[in-house]
């Protein structure tokens, strides 16, 4: 909690310097469990993860998931659709409590933001224009591909990806991108795709589903080749609120123990991705 400003008065120069820390120490929990209310993070152009549906309402298994958490901590759900980068760049100062959002928890993230649990894992694959004749990954080398911006997909293509959450299998890098386009969300490097093959790209890079479901509703995409690689997706909170990290974790497990969450990723991918098996 934050010090009053008649105690702030009273305190040392030493002290102050590790109040900021200090400050951050439980206040997530208590916001939520005072207010009510847990504020989740989403994407509203990201099916099947998180979407507005035809009643103009979030909607998805992230969606899903994020109610689930607000539901077994005994609060409402509150829905809010920052950009991807202000979501990893964390220091989000209360504005939301809780990311599921399909990240991957990378060193990198882990520097600004904490990952209670991992609750799934999605193969990350390419998709090119159902007229193109790529038919393989090494035939992307050289080639031109969308990727959303400040994502594990541009820094795979970057060869920087670093994904070392427990029981990530292993990768290598298998193509060589002639030009890195990058994108605020998946589906506007599926838009660009769909104008034609080499029109604006010759490829995307993203979650396999994330592309099923593109095609499903008309994308003219066919995935190429087998997964460039595997994400443990997790949970995101905000640096310092151990307490609320603790809850979150709990909550996770048990979903993962009881079979919800695989019971939610049959639902809108139609497969377990719960589980690496």
């Amino acid at each position: 909690m934050k010090p009053t400003r008649t105690l702030i008065g009273l305190l040392t120069a030493a002290t102050l310097l590790v109040a900021p820390a200090l400050a951050q120490a439980g206040e997530t929990l208590d916001r939520v469990t005072s207010t009510g209310t847990l504020t989740l993070s989403s994407d509203p152009a990201y099916p099947p993860q998180s979407f507005l549906n035809d009643d103009n309402e979030m909607d998805g298994f992230d969606v899903d998931v994020g109610r689930e958490i607000a539901k077994r901590m005994g609060v409402e759900i509150e829905i809010v659709t920052p950009a991807w980068e202000v979501i990893t760049a964390g220091n989000w100062n209360g504005r939301w409590d809780i990311s599921v959002g399909s990240m991957t928890p990378t060193k990198t993230r882990a520097e600004v933001l904490d990952f209670p649990a991992v609750y799934y894992y999605v193969p990350a694959s390419f998709a090119v224009h159902a007229d193109s004749a790529i038919d393989s990954k090494e035939a992307l080398n050289g080639k031109t591909i969308g990727v959303c911006g400040g994502c594990t997909y541009e820094n795979y293509l970057n060869e920087n990806l670093v994904i070392d959450a427990l029981g990530a299998p292993d990768f290598s890098y298998d193509v060589k991108a002639g030009e890195i386009r990058t994108y605020e969300t998946d589906t506007n490097a599926f838009d660009d795709l769909r104008l034609g093959d080499g029109t604006r790209l010759d490829a995307v890079l993203s979650a396999q589903p994330t592309i099923q479901e593109a095609i499903k509703n008309g994308y003219p995409m066919e995935i190429v080749g087998t997964p460039a690689f595997y994400e443990p997706l997790a949970v995101a909170t905000d640096k310092g609120d151990e307490e609320f990290d603790a809850k979150i974790k709990e909550i996770i497990n048990a979903m993962h123990e009881d079979g919800t969450l695989s019971e939610l990723s049959e639902k809108w991918y139609g497969v377990d991705y719960t589980t690496t098996e």
